[in-house]
């Protein structure tokens, strides 16, 4: 066990060493646009725990994702070391871990895995915490988990009815996609206009956080928080709404070459401020749940994953 990297992750800064992982996911993948939230085949899905078999959600979703594109591994399914061994399993010598993180709470032993980077008025909120995880490849003695993907069409399907139960004014025509907040509607181009099927629900998904933004639903004000740099964190907000949107559906998240206008100015606010990410991933997934909850959809469990 001495020579597995299991670093005592609460005596790390959990905050840097979070950001550290998402800034240097995205610099790897500035050549060909592909972004740690970027998934496609099995990485479609959200990461789950091998103990609780729930999914993780926000910022651990992105790290996930982040080290499953680095490493290549093929099973979503993470868990620490201590449950890892309490399925027979090993974590092989001078594996990795992947740094999880949650929130603990005062005078009982809950946690959570909200993202925000500052309690809210009146939490018990108290301190982070951070977990090392291990991904069923870098383990001997575990049969990783394996998905039977639904068939294309039905995935579609249920993307249709999902985006169409939200109540977003939903426009097409033009050569453009945006929201408009003046008028409050997303604008898409023809159906026809795209690829195919998935990148138009991706760049929906895209837009429609943007929606979410508005007073009446999520009230997404970050001037005060990010200052000069509220667009660019808004435009991160909505790609990783659009990719924690999109493994709720199964879909994959395809780069975009109009990435590039906007990568550099994610670095930038990234490695200024430790806490940024966590913000972002914190308000995605808000507009994502928002936008599950008003769909009918069953989001995500609440409970923690790990």
């Amino acid at each position: 066990m001495s020579n597995i990297d299991n670093t005592a992750p609460e005596k790390r800064d959990v905050y840097a060493c979070v950001t550290s992982q998402i800034v240097t996911a995205i610099e790897n993948g500035v050549g060909t646009w592909r972004m740690p939230w970027h998934t496609s085949g099995q990485f479609a899905f959200s990461p789950i725990n091998v103990a609780s078999k729930k999914p993780y959600r926000g910022i651990n979703t992105v790290c996930l994702w982040a080290a499953a594109q680095a490493k290549g591994y093929i099973s979503g399914e993470w868990g620490t070391y201590q449950q890892w061994k309490e399925r027979g399993a090993q974590v092989r010598r001078g594996e990795k871990a992947t740094l999880v993180v949650f929130w603990k709470f005062a005078n009982d032993s809950s946690e959570s895995q909200s993202d925000s980077d500052t309690p809210a008025s009146g939490s018990r909120l108290l301190f982070t915490k951070g977990y090392s995880v291990f991904n069923a490849a870098q383990v001997d003695g575990y049969k990783p988990k394996v998905d039977a993907e639904a068939p294309l069409p039905e995935r579609i399907a249920h993307a249709e009815a999902f985006f169409g139960g939200i109540g977003a004014d939903l426009r097409h025509g033009g050569n453009q996609a945006f929201y408009s907040p003046s008028g409050d509607f997303v604008q898409m181009p023809p159906f026809g206009a795209f690829r195919d099927a998935v990148s138009y629900y991706s760049v929906l998904g895209h837009e429609c956080t943007h929606w979410t933004a508005n007073a009446a639903r999520c009230n997404r004000e970050l001037g005060k928080r990010f200052g000069d740099n509220a667009y660019a964190a808004e435009e991160l907000i909505a790609e990783l709404g659009a990719a924690f949107t999109c493994a709720h559906l199964g879909l994959s998240t395809e780069p975009r070459e109009d990435h590039a206008q906007y990568i550099q100015s994610w670095l930038r606010v990234l490695k200024a401020d430790k806490r940024a990410i966590f913000t972002a991933a914190s308000k995605a997934q808000q507009a994502a749940d928002w936008m599950m909850q008003r769909a009918g959809a069953s989001g995500p469990s609440l409970e923690v994953a790990a």
